[in-house]
């Protein structure tokens, strides 16, 4: 019942008798209504602060106070948490050298979100699966984290030492405090993200977002300003917020028909025959997948209705505002294979490990990108069993789409055949992996994985025994690193050559 969670609610308690009548919990009602909040206000910051009618300072100031507002009302004063950790982290970029500050900072920033939520889940509400303080923080963390590798790629390393992604990234100068805690708590995001890079968030307020970052000429001088229409993201938004309605709806409707806790039942799971818990376990999962497409989609519209978030054009011309988008739904759902169904889910974190852990990890990156998403998520037991599973559920899937796969191209019907098999095997595996995730507490996550003998970690160990698994290095160099390789040589050459005849002479 809504009235017996309004004492773990820390924010503001106007909405109190709206919490009563539609039966939700405070904070939930409290969080739905500042991010329709802070949907007008991305209406009206795009409409009446546009950057051809303020300066980028305005802009700055009026986002992070709005951002504050709104976290002061969801969390009270749990929200100092948030310039408390902005303000360590920027400390560190500050005050240490730049050669190991995105270390530091890296540790600072993750030790912090785990004290607090250490805090809350074994001080304050153990299983109070809710909106709390620690979810915004999580999506802090993300922010600073990857700001500060990118100013350490900006600042300590030349071009040819990093990738194009990393080269486009890469933060050439210091972002002054105003900058930083705008990044990190404007309005947009403060609440449910998602995160974006340093680079993307300041063109937006700048307002060269709709502007290619280069373009020259076939002489290679760059044209003067590159001018072009502005488009407008209302069909964008209008569509995400029918698919918030929609999935909201859906949530609502399916979420107390198909509880997962059912899955550990002693009578359900003696009483039901394997197969149809199989597929219980695949609608209860299916039932709780519209929450986050509810706040995710939510978020993304908010973000668009304040002009950030365009990415370019499709090839019939319309635009596209998918820059800071977190999921693909359709993609998720008709998903073929592990692999394609993360890619899809909670985009911006998957595009945060890969940047921070997996493209910089040199020993095992995969198992420790999953040790590092358990970490951030929190430190209930039931995230460390899923993405334990979650490895091996990769590495399984990834020898049977090497070894496998193959045979099925030969004709459109075989591969037809295939899909089908890789998508009920995909969502499955899904569900299983995930179970602990929602059931949280060690105990009734090893109950599930009980009832079910383990089968799938059993069948993922006998795929990797069996299936040889082609090894995943990565090319020790990028094309234009080895192209610069070979000038600096034939620099080297040229200048050997030179100091020959020097001597001679």
């Amino acid at each position: 019942m809504a009235t017996q969670t309004t004492a773990t609610c820390t924010g503001s308690a106007l909405l109190q008798p709206i919490s009563e009548i539609i039966n939700l919990p405070l904070d939930q009602v409290n969080f739905v209504a500042c991010q329709l909040f802070a949907l007008l206000m991305a209406v009206w910051f795009r409409l009446y602060l546009h950057p051809s009618k303020t300066s980028p300072f305005i802009r700055h100031v009026v986002a992070t106070l709005l951002g504050f507002y709104l976290a002061l009302f969801c969390f009270g004063w749990y929200s100092l948490h948030f310039l408390v950790q902005s303000g360590l982290s920027y400390s560190v970029m500050i005050f240490v050298g730049l050669e190991h500050m995105h270390k530091y900072c890296f540790m600072v920033t993750l030790s912090y979100l785990i004290l607090c939520q250490v805090t809350r889940v074994y001080v304050f509400d153990y299983g109070m699966y809710s909106a709390d303080f620690t979810g915004p923080m999580m999506v802090i963390t993300q922010k600073i984290t990857s700001l500060a590798f990118e100013i350490h790629d900006g600042l300590t390393k030349r071009d040819g030492q990093l990738t194009p992604t990393q080269q486009y990234l890469a933060v050439r100068r210091m972002p002054s405090l105003l900058e930083y805690l705008s990044y990190n708590c404007n309005f947009m995001g403060i609440l449910a993200g998602p995160t974006c890079s340093y680079n993307d968030y300041m063109a937006f307020i700048d307002g060269t977002g709709y502007q290619p970052r280069h373009h020259e000429n076939a002489n290679g001088k760059e044209n003067g300003k590159y001018k072009q229409s502005e488009p407008s993201p209302k069909n964008d938004v209008i569509s995400k917020l029918f698919t918030c309605a929609v999935s909201l709806g859906i949530y609502l409707s399916l979420c107390n028909l198909v509880p997962v806790e059912t899955s550990i039942d002693d009578h359900f799971v003696s009483s039901t025959p394997f197969y149809l818990q199989v597929i219980y376990l695949y609608l209860a999962m299916l039932a709780l997948r519209p929450k986050y497409y509810f706040v995710w989609t939510l978020a993304d519209a908010i973000n668009n209705a304040a002009g950030f978030g365009f990415n370019g054009y499709n090839k019939d011309g319309s635009p596209r505002w998918d820059l800071v988008s977190n999921l693909r739904i359709l993609d998720i759902e008709f998903a073929t294979s592990f692999k394609s169904f993360l890619d899809n889910w909670n985009i911006q974190t998957a595009l945060w490990l890969k940047r921070v852990c997996y493209e910089r990890c040199a020993i095992n990156p995969t198992a420790a990108t999953f040790l590092l998403s358990a970490m951030w998520h929190g430190v209930y037991p039931g995230y460390y069993l899923t993405f334990l599973t979650g490895i091996a559920m990769t590495m399984a899937a990834r020898a049977v789409r090497h070894n496998i796969r193959p045979y099925f191209l030969g004709s459109d019907s075989y591969k037809c055949i295939y899909d089908v098999i890789t998508w009920a095997w995909t969502q499955i595996a899904i569900s299983y992996t995930v179970a602990p995730f929602v059931l949280l507490a060690v105990g009734r996550s090893l109950k599930f994985y009980r009832s079910w003998y383990y089968c799938l970690h059993l069948l993922c160990l006998l795929v990797v025994l069996v299936l040889p698994v082609r090894s995943r290095c990565r090319p020790a160099k990028e094309p234009q690193d080895c192209l610069q390789d070979n000038q600096t040589t034939h620099h080297n050459s040229t200048d050997n050559n030179c100091n020959q005849k020097d001597k001679a002479t």
